[in-house]
């Protein structure tokens, strides 16, 4: 048993400097970068900085400032706590305020209904909606041929004056 013991510890010594060579190699492989950077500040990409940020919470923090060339440990760490933070604020769940906005395929179908009947009313309009199936309020029909759209289309047409709707 003692032979199998001694095997284990070497190897895992011997393991143990190949893992140190490798860090010690990215360590002056990153101090080369940083001399061709000459003094100019590294900009991360907010996913770079997840990335590092969730390596680095790993590390214990002594080790982080022998290991942590590009930046400080209390960056890392403070990065790591934003992007807890966000996790947990709400934000993907957060919708927009108020309703929302009326489908760009039912403005068309008031537009074009408008267009090609120009004495139907609100209420006519909404009704022939309700016949293609699309429940909408007379308000709404107000609204859209209120709108911006409907003022360009109107100008095209002929014969449909101003108080049509």
């Amino acid at each position: 048993m003692d032979a199998f013991r001694l095997i284990l510890v070497s190897l895992a010594g011997w393991m143990n400097r190949q893992q140190q060579d490798v860090i010690e190699y990215l360590q002056e492989e990153i101090g080369v970068l940083r001399e061709q950077q000459s003094g100019r500040r590294i900009r991360f990409t907010d996913a770079q900085r997840a990335r590092l940020a969730r390596k680095a919470k790993r590390i214990r923090f002594g080790r982080l400032r022998e290991v942590a060339n590009l930046v400080t440990p209390q960056t890392l760490l403070k990065w790591h706590r934003t992007l807890v933070a966000r996790k947990y604020d709400g934000s993907a769940r957060r919708r927009k305020v108020g309703r929302p906005p009326t489908r760009d395929e039912i403005r068309g179908l008031v537009i074009r209904m408008a267009e090609e009947n120009p004495k139907w009313g609100y209420t006519r309009i909404r009704g022939a909606l309700a016949n293609l199936g699309r429940e909408i309020g007379c308000g709404t029909i107000a609204d859209i041929l209120r709108g911006p759209a409907w003022s360009l289309h109107r100008r095209g047409i002929a014969g449909v004056r101003g108080q049509t709707f």
